[in-house]
């Protein structure tokens, strides 16, 4: 689903003005992976299957996720440096990641993880405000063409790579991960 801006990713939420569940007219109850902010655009998955969920959601499977961010001075090799090494919000150091410079006011960023606002938050910290932001893809799972406010299902090879690449992933949290690894190994 191509989520406009505007859209709060909650199925009910007296507050938001256009809901995810407004939003969509689909035949079947599904729920999204992965958030995207009232502000931010792009691809969303959606689905009812919960392994599917689990597998997309948990940070220790370090499943990528791109963005293309425009804000609000010019980007320097500097503000590339630090966002890629990690930047610290909301009690903790991001994840390195990949950026790239794409324009006088513009990058691309490549995370691994999903805190909340993270992209936004990481601007901040360096002086920066988001102008845009959008997601164009999750794992091999790209927006492409599609539009503004539609949505496809994802099928055949495609639909193979993704269950392919899901394959090893855990439904362990990072915590829960490291101490099974430090339980194989017979210590604490």
């Amino acid at each position: 689903y191509y989520k406009p801006v505007g859209v709060t990713c909650t199925e009910k939420d007296k507050y938001a003005e256009k809901t995810i569940r407004d939003a969509i007219d689909y035949p079947i109850r599904v729920t999204y992976a992965g958030r995207l902010d009232k502000d931010s655009e792009g691809l969303l998955l959606l689905t009812n299957d919960g392994d599917l969920i689990n597998g997309l959601m948990r940070a220790s499977n370090y499943h990528e996720k791109e963005y293309l961010v425009s804000v609000n001075k010019p980007v320097t090799e500097e503000f590339c440096r630090k966002m890629s090494r990690g930047v610290a919000i909301l009690d903790t150091v991001t994840r390195p990641c990949k950026v790239e410079k794409t324009g006088e006011k513009s990058f691309r960023i490549i995370l691994t993880q999903g805190l909340n606002r993270q992209i936004r938050r990481m601007c901040e910290t360096l002086g920066y405000r988001v102008m845009t932001l959008q997601r164009v893809r999750i794992m091999n799972i790209r927006l492409g063409s599609l539009k503004e406010g539609t949505w496809r299902n994802i099928e055949g090879e495609e639909r193979k790579e993704l269950d392919a690449l899901l394959s090893d992933s855990s439904s362990l949290s990072v915590k829960e991960r490291n101490e099974k690894q430090r339980e194989r190994r017979g210590g604490i």
